[in-house]
């Protein structure tokens, strides 16, 4: 197996958006996701396996196993475009396995008729702030003018990991779409910088997104990367804390 993919449903979508929410700094865009899977009652379709995952299971009290996994649900908006929230407990541990996880995920995307795509990331900071920056590049310059407009500005320099690759790569298959990276510390679960995000993107999709059970999709990612080794060894190698992070964004 490089890059498994089962798909249980081939749901019929109007333009789809495609928005990414993988573990990364702060784990923003997880929480995001998840908060958006619940509070839209999406469905999910997909389930991704890829070699280039962590190379272990996680126990449960009954004596299951959990592997990492990516996951694509579906969201039906009336009147509306719908969306594809693509949500997992990782991200790809190798340049090949990123780059082939993203080309994966808009190939079932557009196949899907899905031509726009967003990314949710964190952008680290040494501090938290009570309103955290947010920060933006896009695929072209209308579109980073639309996002520009809700409040963001410029994002300059580098973005590692899927939340930079997903857009990149869309750009090349002519598809368009934006990141959004919000100021964090990065260290831990930031359901501050995850709140401010959906706020951003729920102007953008005209989508009045309940902010309420926020800190309990907070704690749920806390737990599953606790049991993952994630915070911990990331409390652990803080000296090694950009190479631990390059993965994430």
């Amino acid at each position: 197996m490089v890059c498994s993919i089962d798909i249980s449903e081939k749901p019929q979508l109007n333009d789809p958006i495609l928005i990414e929410g993988l573990p990364g700094i702060g784990f923003v865009a997880n929480i995001a996701s998840l908060h958006l899977i619940k509070e839209l009652k999406a469905v999910k379709f997909a389930q991704v396996f890829s070699s280039s995952f962590q190379d272990f299971a996680i126990t449960t009290e009954t004596g299951g196993a959990l592997s990492p996994v990516n996951e694509l649900y579906y969201a039906i908006r009336k009147n509306e475009r719908d969306l594809i929230i693509w949500y997992g407990n990782t991200q790809a541990l190798t340049t090949i396995g990123q780059y082939e996880l993203v080309g994966k995920i808009l190939d079932i995307a557009q196949e899907l008729g899905c031509k726009f795509v967003i990314s949710i990331g964190g952008f680290k900071k040494d501090e938290a702030t009570p309103v955290p920056a947010i920060y933006s590049t896009a695929t072209d310059l209308d579109t980073i003018q639309q996002i520009l407009d809700l409040g963001t500005k410029v994002m300059v320099g580098h973005v590692f990991g899927i939340a930079g690759l997903s857009i990149g790569l869309a750009r090349i298959r002519d598809l368009r779409g934006f990141s959004l990276l919000v100021d964090t510390p990065g260290m831990n679960p930031d359901v501050n910088a995850a709140r401010y995000a959906l706020l951003t993107l729920g102007k953008y999709l005209k989508l009045n997104i309940d902010l309420t059970n926020i800190e309990t999709n907070g704690k749920e990612i806390k737990n599953m990367l606790e049991s993952f080794g994630v915070i911990r060894s990331i409390t652990e190698e803080k000296k090694k804390e950009e190479q631990q992070l390059r993965w994430f964004i």
